[in-house]
């Protein structure tokens, strides 16, 4: 070689790459690094002498996900400059021995037809929204975070002030020599695909306990064992299901003597059980178990375990401490959280609590983990969620936003909304817009947590309730306020009862929409623009929304007018589908837009036709009762069709779904002239606890006239169900690895 001299000195100065041709995935380039995670996500790092960082953090907690070298291209275009190509877009780099930033490197990527490009150091517009922390003294309408989905087609998220995740702790990281770190998420107009990727660098959002998405009942008040019992019994004396019973704050004793405190007491945390008003814990829950319903418990950990509990001296003796000084609460402390949660949480577990409503509000007081950047809701929801996984069940959490990875402990508790008609419409604008950060279920306070009783109000917010994550009433210590459903009125009991009864009939559905949210990262509640975004109407109605695939719903969010306080909402029905209202059986045609009013008792909730619906009969636990009988829900389509819905089924607690233990179904509707099918497949997959038999009815509203009913090729004569005002086909129980196939002549 000639010159070796020359050529290491244009090394040294840059001149050349430190890799000529970079190989493999990361690609590195001295000091600069490039991960392709899939065809739209990519991260940029820059650390001297090429430090880089493997460890996860609490947003990119997964780093399994790579893209194969086989779906990507490099390119060495000369002065070393290189073209990277996947099949979404393309990325030009300069190695020029900096930071990735305006001048060295570019993206291209398709939006709306035209080829647009990227750097990370654009100016964020045109978000679409996403989840805000909490709504505690929210009274209406607040700015909205940003989620990944912009109109520009692309989203960054800055990772490098991050603490890692070590041996499953914090750790800080080098900030002196890990200079950048940003995750590039550039999906163009697919935005199933920025969701998507979202769950490949943080982590899919796990199944949730199913009765997790049933019906709750809550309330601020200090209630007894005797009235927590009655409380159950008025559900079933009035006709309503309940899935999870939840004791506020006045299940421990109230006799803190010192402690930084809250909203002025000192006895908002707690852990000694109040035994005047509640004697024998254990056999209370015992009791609500053996009604089949489950147990919450409020908790605000703040002030940690304080002299005046019964397991103060267990605890400081763990902690080697001296019981004379009490422990401040230490979240970024492991000996302490781990005791912490010994002495404070698994006495009541073992007496059979279910999970935790971690009601932490004290950020104004740690803001951030003592020593550490993570905020305290990031880290304490990471720290409550594992807990709960401790017997071998599934996480369950229950607390405030926090933010980018959050979405890995679900569900989110909205906080304390104050009870007025521009709270619930900011809710349901909110609760569609939240999936696009991984906020997948709120769970809001049904009726508002304080504010004026308003019947009307409760009722159309317990119609969006019903088709939100759980169906859970809250409201705060104010005798004037209860939630119960049967105390506000005869007409608005009646109307309450429909939604109730609405909710425990469309569990199969529900539960199968949450497997499709873990499996794809489209969340429950989904706004128009994620499934039709090519429409510009999909952009415009932010009370809309797409409830899993087969559901679409414009709750009601103003006030009536007339004896049946009839109200309106404006609907689009997006082009291509047919859609029929769950209620009246209406047709709407799709590509229109209508101005659609709903008494009391309705609001406007359309059933895609040409699918079948999977629902049970009316059960009190919804989210408990097996599932002996399939309801199948068909519309008709529009004209030829053959579409297949999943039916999924597990054993609603444990992680065995994770080692791919669990059931589907395939329910297949099929129209070819004048000829309708209705197919269940063999069930596929088993698990514990699973229903050999089942019977199915399918219910056919809206079906017109029919000349016969052949059920697995014998002709049967459907019944005709008065209330839902459409002929049934009942087929007996039968082994659910058989196919059952209904065939409709007409």
């Amino acid at each position: 070689m000639k010159h070796p001299f020359l050529i290491f000195l244009l090394f040294l100065c840059g001149g050349f790459s430190a890799v000529a041709q970079p190989s493999g995935n990361p690609l590195v380039f001295g000091e600069n690094r490039l991960t392709l995670i899939t065809p739209t996500l990519f991260r940029l790092e820059f650390a001297h002498d090429g430090k880089f960082i493997d460890d996860p953090t609490y947003f990119a907690y997964d780093r399994g996900s790579l893209l194969p070298a086989s779906e990507f291209r490099v390119r060495e275009l000369g002065g070393n400059r290189y073209e990277i190509s996947t099949s979404a877009l393309r990325i030009v780099y300069e190695h020029d021995g900096f930071p990735f930033g305006l001048h060295n490197f570019a993206a291209y990527y398709k939006l709306n037809g035209k080829e647009k490009k990227f750097t990370n150091r654009c100016i964020f517009r045109n978000n679409l929204g996403g989840p805000v922390e909490t709504l505690d003294r929210v009274t209406g309408e607040i700015p909205m975070q940003d989620g990944l989905l912009s109109r520009d087609g692309w989203y960054v998220i800055d990772d490098e002030r991050s603490d890692l995740l070590v041996d499953g702790w914090l750790c800080p990281r080098d900030t002196k020599s890990h200079v950048q770190d940003q995750y590039c998420f550039v999906y163009g107009n697919d935005y199933k695909a920025a969701l998507a990727d979202l769950g490949a660098i943080s982590g899919r959002v796990p199944m949730t306990r199913k009765y997790i998405h049933g019906v709750w009942y809550c309330r601020y008040w200090d209630y007894t064992s005797e009235e927590f019992l009655s409380i159950i019994d008025g559900y079933e004396e009035n006709d309503f299901p309940l899935d999870n019973l939840v004791f506020d704050m006045g299940w421990h004793t109230y006799d803190a003597k010192i402690g930084t405190g809250h909203a002025g007491s000192r006895s908002w945390t707690g852990y000694t059980w109040e035994r005047k008003r509640i004697p024998d814990p254990g056999a209370l829950i015992a009791e609500v178990h053996r009604r089949g319903v489950t147990v919450s418990l409020n908790d605000h950990p703040h002030d940690g375990i304080r002299p005046h509990e019964e397991m103060y001296a267990a605890f400081m003796a763990d902690m080697g401490a001296d019981p004379a000084h009490p422990l401040l609460f230490d979240l970024g402390d492991r000996k302490y959280m781990e005791t912490f949660f010994k002495h404070a949480h698994h006495a009541s577990e073992d007496m059979g609590a279910d999970f935790w409503w971690l009601d932490w509000q004290q950020n104004y007081l740690y803001p951030e983990v003592r020593g550490y950047r993570s905020t305290s809701l990031q880290w304490i929801n990471e720290l409550y969620y594992r807990q709960t996984e401790r017997k071998g069940l599934r996480g369950a959490g229950y607390s405030r936003w926090a933010g980018w990875g959050d979405h890995r402990h679900p569900i989110q508790f909205s906080g304390d909304a104050q009870a007025n008609w521009e709270m619930l419409a900011f809710e349901v604008k909110l609760t569609a817009a939240s999936g696009n950060a991984g906020c997948y279920y709120w769970a809001h306070d049904i009726g508002g947590f304080r504010g004026d009783p308003n019947p009307e109000l409760t009722v159309r917010w317990t119609q969006f309730g019903a088709l939100s994550a759980a169906l859970r009433v809250h409201s705060t210590k104010d005798a004037r306020l209860d939630r119960r459903p049967w105390i506000s009125g005869e007409r608005e009991t009646a109307a309450m009862r429909r939604m109730y009864h609405m909710r425990s009939e469309l569990m199969p559905y529900i539960y199968s929409s949450v497997w499709q949210t873990h499996s794809t990262m489209v969340s429950l509640n989904r706004p128009m623009y994620i499934d039709y975004g090519s429409d510009e109407r999909a952009y415009e109605n932010e009370q809309e929304f797409l409830f899993g695939d087969i559901l679409l719903a414009a709750p009601i969010a103003s006030p009536g007018e007339g004896a049946d306080k009839t109200a309106s909402q404006k609907v689009w029905f997006p082009a291509g589908d047919v859609w029929y209202d769950y209620f009246t059986h209406e047709r709407f045609d799709g590509g229109q837009e209508c101005r659609i009013a709903k008494p009391l008792e309705e609001f406007p909730l359309y059933v895609r036709g040409g699918w079948v619906l999977p629902m049970q009969p009316y059960t009190p636990r919804p989210a408990s009762t097996p599932l002996t009988t399939l309801v199948l829900r068909v519309y008709p389509s529009a004209g030829d069709a053959d579409n297949t819905y999943t039916l999924y089924e597990d054993d609603g607690l444990s992680r065995d779904y994770e080692r791919g233990i669990h059931a589907t179904t395939e329910l297949n509707y099929r129209r070819a002239g004048d000829v309708t099918t209705v197919t269940v497949r063999p069930a596929a997959g088993s698990y514990r606890g699973q229903e050999p038999r089942r019977a199915y009815r399918l219910q056919l509203p809206a079906a017109g006239e029919f000349r016969r009913v052949k059920v697995n090729g014998r002709t049967v004569k459907p019944a005709f169900d008065g209330q839902l005002r459409c002929p049934v086909v009942e087929v007996p129980s039968t082994d659910i690895r058989k196919e059952v196939k209904i065939e409709i002549f007409g």
